[in-house]
């Protein structure tokens, strides 16, 4: 019992980082029906960028404030380069055949690795503790003040969310130009302008997750960001590409089966397989959606433009 209700904190708290990426894929999905698939990327520069401030202000700050100022940053130069890739990239191919959109995404994510590599080298960086390491004893569990942080942030963020699409003017336009672009823009919206704010806050999103990734697991590099990417990507899926709330959903579900997956795997394949086999359950997870539920646990929300 023990090792499950470790194995549940270590879900939740990485279930918290995939929603926070997979609600920056499917904002962006459900508005221009685009796979952003450099976004794992926009992650990974969140994670390098706070570990560049973090090396230049932690002998002179205290270690929350540090954590805060690099937060800040990372989010700033994330929102400013994923509203560049938009620009470049996407805008200009934004009615072309989805097949080209979606190449250059895979481009977009390849040179956006090389240039981190370029700009922080390729070696493992190790991330710096700035919040106390003493773990607190939860039952026969531990969860780490960092893990804490983790879920707290995300919950706060995810409430923040919520609060822009539901209760403001921005979101309001962002679910008109979902809807319909030509029809919200004869209503006085500007989808270009929607679609870059998209881009920004799903940018901010990665960024924190990026974050709080580097911070859990004590490393950042110029891969990282590839496979939580992926996987953000599979929850999304899971939960229903273009539905908020099934990006959450799935992102949870999916911490939850990959970490008691982990725990257990080696007792249900009779110690063939170990932990670190745990990658293959967010994938058998993707499959065996895509094969039963294309649409998703909660469905899908991707209007009919005809």
């Amino acid at each position: 019992m023990d090792i499950f209700l470790q194995q549940i904190i270590n879900g939740l708290v990485l279930g918290s980082m995939y929603a926070l990426v997979a609600l920056g894929y499917t904002m962006v999905y459900g508005i221009i029906g685009l796979i952003n698939f450099a976004h794992g990327e926009v992650l990974m520069v969140g994670a390098l960028v706070s570990w560049s401030v973090i090396g230049l202000l932690q002998p002179l700050l205290p270690p929350w404030l540090v954590l805060i100022i690099a937060l800040i940053v990372a989010c700033v130069l994330a929102a400013a380069l994923n509203y560049s890739i938009e620009k470049v990239a996407y805008r200009p191919l934004r009615n072309s055949p989805r097949l080209a959109p979606l190449i250059t995404a895979i481009g977009m994510s390849i040179l956006l690795q090389t240039m981190a590599m370029i700009i922080w080298k390729p070696n493992f960086k190790s991330y710096p503790t700035l919040l106390p390491s003493t773990p607190i004893q939860l039952g026969g569990a531990s969860i780490t003040p960092t893990q804490i942080m983790i879920l707290v942030v995300t919950a706060l963020t995810l409430a923040a969310l919520m609060w822009l699409v539901h209760a403001t003017k921005l979101g309001r336009a962002m679910r008109a130009t979902a809807e319909n672009p030509r029809v919200a823009a004869l209503m006085g919206v500007q989808p270009d302008r929607v679609i870059s704010a998209t881009f920004i806050i799903g940018a901010v999103l990665a960024a924190i997750a990026g974050v709080m990734w580097a911070s859990n697991y004590g490393t950042a590099q110029h891969t990282m960001g590839f496979l939580p990417g992926l996987k953000a990507f599979t929850a999304a899926v899971f939960g229903g590409i273009g539905n908020l709330a099934g990006a959450v959903v799935g992102g949870i579900l999916l911490g939850l089966i990959e970490a008691i997956g982990a725990g257990y795997i080696g007792d249900l394949t009779g110690g063939v397989l170990g932990s670190h086999y745990a990658d293959i359950f967010a994938f058998i997870v993707l499959i065996v959606v895509l094969t039963l539920r294309p649409s998703g646990l909660l469905g899908e929300r991707v209007a009919d433009r005809a």
